[in-house]
């Protein structure tokens, strides 16, 4: 006996594959779908000491505070304040320019295309079976638009 998983949209398409895979004589009792609870809540953006999943909104706010302040320091000689104030406030302006510049992509760009591209898997698909039938379910699995399939032994 073998383990076919497969992962579906919740659609038509399921449905015609289970009645397809009744058709080619695999019983009821050797299928289970397994609705997946899909995440409600946006990605959280500023990481914790325990956790991180590798977007950073800094390092661009780092580089563009350098740049400024190299700018702020070098126009300094010639302003009032001198290029220590100046090299700071340009380091401040381009943080802050850097940070907005990251949160903005993050939380509209990403998103956008997240929503985008669609295709999220909703349901898990088991069907147990011969090792015999293992192509045939694979096939009807696939020609019923799984996103994607695995066997186990």
């Amino acid at each position: 006996m073998i383990q076919i998983f497969s992962a579906f949209e919740h659609s038509v398409h399921l449905e015609l594959a289970i009645s397809s895979l009744e058709k080619n004589g695999i019983g009821k009792d050797a299928m289970y779908a397994v609705p997946l609870t899909l995440r409600r809540n946006d990605r959280r953006l500023f990481d914790s000491l325990h956790r991180s999943d590798g977007i950073s909104l800094l390092s661009t706010g780092a580089a563009l505070g350098t740049a400024f302040a190299v700018v702020g320091a070098s126009v300094g000689f010639k302003l009032a304040w001198g290029p220590i104030y100046w090299g700071l406030i340009g380091t401040t302006l381009g943080f802050l320019l850097g940070f907005l510049i990251d949160l903005f992509y993050y939380k509209v760009v990403k998103k956008q295309r997240r929503l985008l591209r669609g295709k999220n898997p909703d349901v898990i698909f088991i069907v147990e079976c011969e090792e015999t039938k293992g192509d045939l379910v694979e096939e009807i699995l696939w020609h019923h638009f799984a996103l994607g399939t695995a066997r186990i032994r």
